[in-house]
């Protein structure tokens, strides 16, 4: 089965980091990447834009439209994301726990990530 792993963050602390906190980040990072990356169940990876950096369609009198930003504003956005296979929710949860993300501490922006499982994907 597949689960979408949704990974967030408090936009107010990580707009402060420095270029000294992301040499950090990564140092710390690192490890837990490549025991993401080995655990052989992830499937894809992907950073996502700044919510200011998004568009939004809705239907308006019958027409699609584009809206400047996020669906839905909040202090803690999604920053990326990756699709892990697993027997179930607690097994997706584990290899979840590999991501850097979860071991940045308070320190860095908090966050956290968002487990779902995915009931259909298709490839056309």
């Amino acid at each position: 089965m597949k689960f979408l792993c949704l990974c967030h963050y408090e936009s107010a602390r990580f707009a402060e980091l420095k270029p000294v906190d992301f040499e950090e980040i990564g140092a710390i990072c690192a490890p837990h990447d490549a025991a993401l990356k080995a655990s052989g169940k992830v499937e894809m990876i992907g950073a996502l834009g700044m919510p200011e950096q998004s568009q939004t369609l809705c239907v308006e009198n019958g027409a699609a439209v584009a809206k400047a930003g996020p669906y839905a504003a909040t202090p803690e956005p999604f920053g990326a994301f990756f699709i892990v296979e697993a027997d179930d929710i607690d097994g997706a949860v584990e290899i979840a726990k590999l991501h850097p993300g979860t071991h940045l501490g308070d320190k860095f922006g908090r966050g956290g990530i968002e487990v779902r499982p995915i009931d259909f994907i298709e490839r056309p």
